[in-house]
């Protein structure tokens, strides 16, 4: 077998296994949380007859090991299960939140993932001069600040003091394109702060990185211009830890977004999940970990796709 065809099988295989230990994870943590579950949906005044009742129908009397393989079971088949608090399909409820979450997540990686890499390479064109120092000092800046405080000081800067945005970001299907991206504008500015900075530095610190490369004097020595350099022969070959970085950050966009979401009163995924936290709804939790941890991991595995198949290496192995 190729090489590269065993590594991509390799990889695929581990995203499996690592998704079926996140299932097994999400079911044991919502499943060991104090308290019972049909207490909390019937109250205090509720009979033993009626509790062990609730329980049965829920399923909650029969051994967790197989209560999990029938939630694993029925979630690999779309079935993620009915949500306590309204009797709702949770995939029905979950529709439009997903759709919601990734249209934030898309806006802010469209801006984050281009403007992150052309800063990263302007600061490796002017290292160490003032362009470098200033860029560095403001990625850091934004990397250091909690992202929901940075929502606050936007929402009470930019919506409530000079009234250009919405502090709500409220959508719905009613709305045009451009209706939509104003409600969103401020979330989408937090996630691009909060993201940029990491995938500018990195995208930086792996440039560095190959400019030390003795093919990278032998064309400064051809005359190259430093941008030349730069974009022809250091940026390609550092291309494979920078997909890693950018897919890593978007991951946390969509994993990532349920503070923002809380903040800004988004209803996203992450609105949802709190939602249903404060009312103990485990069906709904376990759903939203399960995505979350499926979307992550997917990311991830492409993201060392890329980077095998961006490997030289193994694509022409001798």
């Amino acid at each position: 077998m190729h090489p590269m065809a065993k590594l991509l099988l390799q990889r695929l295989a581990l995203g499996v296994l690592l998704l079926f230990a996140a299932s097994a994870l999400i079911f044991a943590g919502t499943t060991i949380l104090p308290g019972d579950v049909a207490q909390s949906i019937l109250g205090q005044s509720a009979t033993p007859e009626t509790l062990a009742n609730l329980r049965a129908e829920l399923g909650l009397d029969q051994p967790p090991v197989t209560r999990y393989f029938n939630w694993l079971f029925a979630a690999i088949q779309g079935d993620l299960g009915t949500a306590l608090t309204n009797g709702r399909d949770i995939a029905d409820s979950l529709g439009d939140r997903l759709s919601n979450t990734l249209f934030l997540a898309f806006w802010a990686a469209v801006i984050s993932v281009p403007l992150a890499i052309f800063l990263g390479l302007l600061a490796v064109r002017y290292k160490d001069r003032w362009p470098d120092k200033l860029i560095s000092a403001a990625t850091l800046t934004s990397i250091s600040i909690p992202e929901f405080l940075i929502g606050y000081l936007l929402m009470y800067f930019i919506a409530v003091k000079l009234g250009w945005f919405s502090s709500v970001a409220m959508i719905n299907d009613s709305m045009s394109l451009g209706q939509k991206l104003h409600a969103i504008a401020l979330p989408v500015m937090v996630l691009t702060l909060v993201v940029l900075a990491h995938m500018m530095r990195m995208t930086r610190a792996a440039i560095l990185n190959v400019m030390q490369s003795a093919y990278i004097e032998t064309a400064e020595l051809k005359g190259l211009t430093a941008f030349d350099v730069i974009r022809k022969h250091a940026f390609p070959n550092a291309i494979a830890p920078i997909v890693n970085v950018v897919m890593l950050n978007l991951a946390y966009l969509v994993v990532g977004v349920v503070v923002i979401e809380v903040v800004f009163v988004y209803p996203g995924m992450g609105q949802y999940l709190v939602d249903h936290v404060s009312k103990r709804d485990v069906p709904v939790v376990q759903a939203c970990g399960l995505i979350f941890a499926a979307v992550y991991i997917g990311l991830n595995m492409i993201a060392d796709i890329v980077s095998i198949l961006s490997n030289p290496r193994l694509r022409h192995p001798k």
